[in-house]
């Protein structure tokens, strides 16, 4: 569980604990159902998102900003073709880091151009990071100059990815 963070506004002693996110409230069928509809589009209406899971616009609205206020829905983006996008490239990296240097890596790999996804895992590496670039000569740049120049990073492995499916929007319906 990471440390708790500190607020300290404008230099005031001593900082206050910010206060932990509100409890994990239980979902049900017709949160489900919202989610999976607002995962498949994230542009459809409070209207539409009502029809389709039978209650109300005000219910909807009302689960919608709840789910928004809970954390539950963290915000909501794009889905991009990263191939039409430029990004001809994609890998799986794998890192083996340093014992608790979790932070000061991830913070190094958020900053990273093409840096995707970045989990910190178990089993016989530490890191899964998804990375999109240019091309293979990009990829290699990118794992043999700025990954593998991070002093905290043992080791990487680079899986390329040649075709991939998101399951959490195709396979949903």
């Amino acid at each position: 569980m990471p440390d708790e963070q500190m607020v300290n506004p404008g230099g005031q002693s001593p900082a206050a604990p910010v206060p932990p996110p509100p409890a994990a409230r239980p979902l049900d069928t017709i949160d489900r159902a919202i989610l999976r509809l607002l995962r498949t589009d994230g542009r459809a209406s409070i209207r539409s998102v009502a029809e389709q899971v039978h209650v109300s616009r005000a219910n909807a609205y009302a689960r919608i900003n709840r789910l928004l206020d809970d954390g539950v829905i963290r915000g909501f983006s794009a889905l991009v073709d990263q191939e039409r996008a430029g990004q001809g490239a994609s890998a799986y990296i794998t890192l083996k880091i340093v014992q608790n240097s979790w932070r000061t890596v991830r913070r190094q790999l958020t900053a990273l151009p093409g840096a995707a996804h970045i989990a910190l895992v178990s089993g016989d590496f530490d890191v899964l990071l998804l990375v999109h670039t240019k091309d293979n000569r990009e990829l290699r740049e990118l794992v043999l100059t700025r990954i593998q120049s991070i002093p905290e990073v043992l080791s990487t492995r680079t899986l390329l990815v040649f075709e991939e499916t998101d399951l959490g929007l195709e396979g949903e319906g």
